[in-house]
């Protein structure tokens, strides 16, 4: 009988393996000496938008996303590629450039890579971070009482939907195409600043499933204000049609009995909670009385960080109007 991947390589078994398979985090972590830990993630995925050089860039965001998460600072990335073979070489090479340009923006090297054949695109980092030990921003850590902070609005999944279903506007794709490039090194700084105590970035499994790993770790909840979650332009309208990724019922089905929603919601508006994320922004739990300079120095910044909620005794995620 084979026994599950995280029993055979549980983290425990390495003294200096900080964070593996053990827990759920955002990337692994492994002690180097007392005052120096490498940080090393892995992500990739198929094309989003129509123009390769943002999915590129959108790719590669994505993939320093779980370094900035952890706290760390970036050093090096590798491509990881999958191109078939009848595809332009002009276009695999805009894909490459837009991943190449975004970490170069990051103010890092892409110091190599693998590519293979494959029927459709895939393109993404292995991306390297550096951090002290004791430095680290953990899923686990927040604490009742806490406001719960995000750094970029949540739709992408239910936009690039739309634009696979031509339901989508121009102006909307383009507004969620800049969100997803964005880096999350300004909002992993000020998480920093402000004495963040928990982070994780938005991405698959939405708001809804990374918020209750997040509670999870920290054996807390989350109540949520809907009214207060910031959207990209067209989701709601996208979600009000029902113009939902796969993922979103996936993650309703696994998630939904560790949530609980207000009686008055309507059934979309659920599922668009639920609804995966592509290259989205921080969710960071911080003390209440840190709240508001951590949101005017980000407004300094020119980044809109938004206060959607609070850290409850738990155990489950709430969400209310």
């Amino acid at each position: 009988m084979l026994r599950p991947i995280r029993e055979t390589y549980a983290g425990q078994r390495y003294d200096d393996l900080l964070v593996g398979l053990d827990v759920a985090d955002d990337a692994a972590v492994y002690r180097v000496s007392d005052d120096l830990a490498i940080v090393v993630t892995l992500d990739f995925f198929t094309p989003i938008v129509d123009n390769p050089y943002a999915y590129g860039a959108i790719a590669a965001a994505n993939s320093l996303s779980d370094i900035y998460a952890m706290g760390a600072r970036p050093l090096l990335a590798l491509n990881v590629a999958a191109m078939p073979k009848k595809l332009p070489l002009d276009i695999a090479a805009e894909i490459i450039r837009g991943g190449a340009e975004k970490a170069r923006e990051a103010g890092i090297p892409v110091a190599g890579g693998h590519t293979v054949q494959d029927d459709e695109p895939k393109y993404g980092l292995v991306a390297l971070g550096a951090i002290h030990p004791e430095a680290l921003t953990r899923k686990g850590g927040a604490e009742p009482g806490q406001h719960l902070l995000l750094s970029k609005p949540l739709g992408a999944g239910v936009v690039t939907t739309g634009l696979k279903q031509d339901k989508a506007t121009d102006e909307e794709v383009a507004i969620a195409t800049a969100s997803m490039m964005r880096l999350n090194d300004r909002a992993a700084r000020i998480a920093h600043e402000f004495a963040a105590s928990a982070v994780t970035d938005i991405t698959g499994f939405g708001l809804l499933g990374h918020s209750w790993e997040m509670a999870k770790s920290g054996e807390v909840g989350f109540r949520f204000h809907f009214d207060d979650l910031p959207y990209l332009p067209g989701a709601k309208r996208l979600g009000a049609s029902w113009t939902y990724p796969g993922g979103a019922y996936d993650n309703r089905s696994y998630f939904s009995p560790h949530v609980r929603f207000d009686p008055s919601f309507e059934e979309w508006q659920q599922v668009l909670c639920f609804s995966p994320e592509t290259s989205g922004g921080l969710l960071i739990a911080l003390p209440a009385e840190n709240s508001a300079a951590a949101i005017a120095a980000a407004k300094a910044e020119g980044l809109d960080l938004r206060r959607v909620g609070e850290v409850t005794a738990g155990p489950d995620i709430e969400v209310v109007k």
